[in-house]
């Protein structure tokens, strides 16, 4: 997570893939037939189609790592948590990570995917940020509700812009094949030590660089995460003391508590769609990508439709419907239902599964129009009562790619851009990518930087979209909650594990990639009564006799040949 982050209004089923991020800074925090082949291998020029890249075959291709010691944080990372920053900015005394301009001054277009307005491209951040990184970076943002149509077009298209940011949920389709024939093999320029050149990139984790290999070479520049999963049970604290109520340890506890708050007359209901969490409180395999769908139990590969307990969290999450402590705008389609954020504000429902950028982000907003709120997080609790089977996310879910037609002069430049952009948290560098000019986009009160109309309009978006810090939780204006998230993700990190293809870069064969496709629709048709428990087995069922079983093979065959990287 970097800091200040804000996602997007979560969707009907909680936080999708889409709202991700929206803001300044990003939560934190992913093909042809055949049998699956070794990505470094060799094969056509572009590298292999499919397939993943492990082991002895990583090792030779990702970057070193070297720590930053520029910056100290208050509060280390632990079990696979970010780190947390609690002190107050010292502005006047910021540490400076590119001591040396990398940029010779050549003009970079990036295509990147913007939630909002985007500012006028000579706005004071964008010339200021340039003219830090020595470069003169040109955006073609583009509307992200709707990046997956526009990059499609843009990559079957011939005019590739120099640098562009895929998220790991646009990867579909065609996609993962036009990453590997599109876009530049970074490896003469980072790997090994060559990365050393550009520190604040070498700080960058190992398990987000191996992550970033593409068709048996190093494609991605990525935006780091923790691995802990991010959709935490926000609940209003301040509403739950004053009425009394009790945060509940089990599903049958959370139902109880669910019909305790609900009184539809006076226009008050427990909770909104609860699917995301329950997914954790059941033990469901998952976190986001279909990769860590898949586990080796007991020598067989299972996929997380086959497990008992995807069945039961969805059958749990129809009962909460069903019970009516939903709130009735949740029980609409996608699309449909609006920004939940208001009637959370105003105590319409007192429990919201979120990403945790949005806890900061739910707490700063809302004390502004009361300033007794308090929005916390609950701990993920088993639904039996006890502690709760955690599954790891990837470690890193976005990335940005340079045009494999681009001179090495660009690359260098987006290198150069991607180094800035990659400052850890409590450096000039960062503070310019994050808040942009002092006195133009922000005033400093309290010993706290405060952005203004300008700053919220054109410190957006950008530049944190190229390249990221190792993942890192810092809200100098709400410590207490930066140390309550930070905490958070430790006492869950300490429930969660790796799956078997935790970490992996995974291209399946074309064949394959539709296969899983419809069933959140109806995981999402069964919690709100359209359809039956019967028809995600059938589901289930064609699902497994159209490939399902193939591509367990395929999966099994590919884990046999590369190894496991969740260790």
């Amino acid at each position: 997570m970097t800091p200040n982050a804000a996602s997007l209004p979560p969707g009907p089923s909680g936080p999708s893939r889409r709202s991700f991020l929206a803001s300044t800074a990003v939560a934190t925090a992913a093909v042809a037939g055949g049998m699956p082949l070794l990505a470094a291998c060799g094969g056509s020029e572009g590298g292999t189609r499919e397939g993943t890249t492990s082991g002895k075959n990583a090792k030779k291709i990702l970057p070193a790592y070297v720590a930053s010691n520029v910056v100290q944080p208050d509060i280390p990372s632990k079990n696979g948590s970010a780190m947390g920053f609690t002190s107050k900015l010292d502005v006047a005394g910021l540490k400076t990570s590119v001591p040396t301009k990398l940029g010779k001054g050549g003009k970079v277009t990036i295509m990147s995917p913007f939630w909002g307005s985007p500012p006028k491209g000579d706005n004071a951040y964008y010339t200021s940020m340039n003219d830090l990184i020595g470069v003169d970076v040109q955006w073609r943002n583009q509307d992200g509700n709707t990046y997956d149509q526009k990059l499609g077009a843009v990559l079957a298209s011939s005019d590739v812009p120099d640098v562009v940011v895929v998220p790991g949920w646009n990867m579909m389709g065609k996609i993962p094949s036009a990453i590997i024939s599109k876009f530049a093999d970074l490896g003469p320029y980072l790997s090994g030590d060559k990365i050393k050149e550009y520190p604040n990139l070498a700080a960058i984790p190992s398990d987000a660089w191996q992550r970033s290999i593409f068709g048996g070479k190093l494609r991605g520049l990525p935006m780091p995460a923790g691995y802990v999963g991010n959709i935490v049970p926000l609940y209003r604290q301040d509403i739950f003391d004053k009425e009394g109520y009790e945060v509940p340890r089990s599903a049958d506890d959370f139902m109880a508590l669910c019909k305790d708050i609900t009184n539809a007359r006076a226009k008050r209901w427990a909770c909104g769609d609860m699917k995301w969490t329950a997914f954790s409180n059941f033990g469901v395999l998952g976190g986001g990508e279909k990769p860590l769908w898949w586990n080796l139990v007991d020598g067989k590969l299972i996929n997380r439709v086959e497990t008992p307990q995807y069945l039961e969290a969805i059958e749990w999450t129809r009962k909460l419907f069903a019970a009516k402590v939903v709130h009735p705008n949740f029980y609409l389609g996608k699309g449909q239902i609006g920004d939940p954020a208001p009637m959370f504000a105003s105590g319409e429902f007192l429990i919201w599964n979120n990403d945790i950028s949005n806890w900061y982000g739910q707490q700063a907003s809302l004390q502004t129009q009361n300033p007794d709120v308090k929005v916390w997080g609950m701990d993920i609790w088993g639904h039996d009562g006890g502690n709760p089977t955690l599954y790891a996310t990837m470690p890193a879910n976005i990335f940005a790619f340079v045009n494999k037609k681009a001179s090495e002069s660009v690359i260098r430049d987006a290198l150069a851009v991607a180094n800035v952009t990659a400052a850890p948290y409590g450096t000039k560098e960062w503070m310019m990518t994050n808040y942009g000019v002092e006195g133009t986009h922000y005033t400093i009160k309290n010993g706290v930087p405060v952005k203004n109309d300008k700053g919220n309009n054109e410190v957006i978006n950008a530049y944190v979209m190229v390249a990221s810090p190792a993942a890192t939780i810092a809200h100098p204006d709400l410590p207490d909650y930066t140390k309550a998230m930070v905490e958070w993700q430790q006492r869950m990190g300490a429930f969660t594990r790796k799956s078997s293809f935790w970490g992996l870069q995974i291209t399946e064969p074309s064949r394959y990639t539709n296969l899983a496709n419809d069933f959140e629709q109806l995981e999402d048709d069964i919690i709100r009564g359209h359809k039956k428990i019967s028809d995600m087995q059938q589901a289930i069922s064609d699902w497994k006799s159209k490939g399902g079983d193939k591509l367990r093979d395929w999966y099994k065959k590919l884990l046999d040949e590369n190894g496991s990287a969740a260790g």
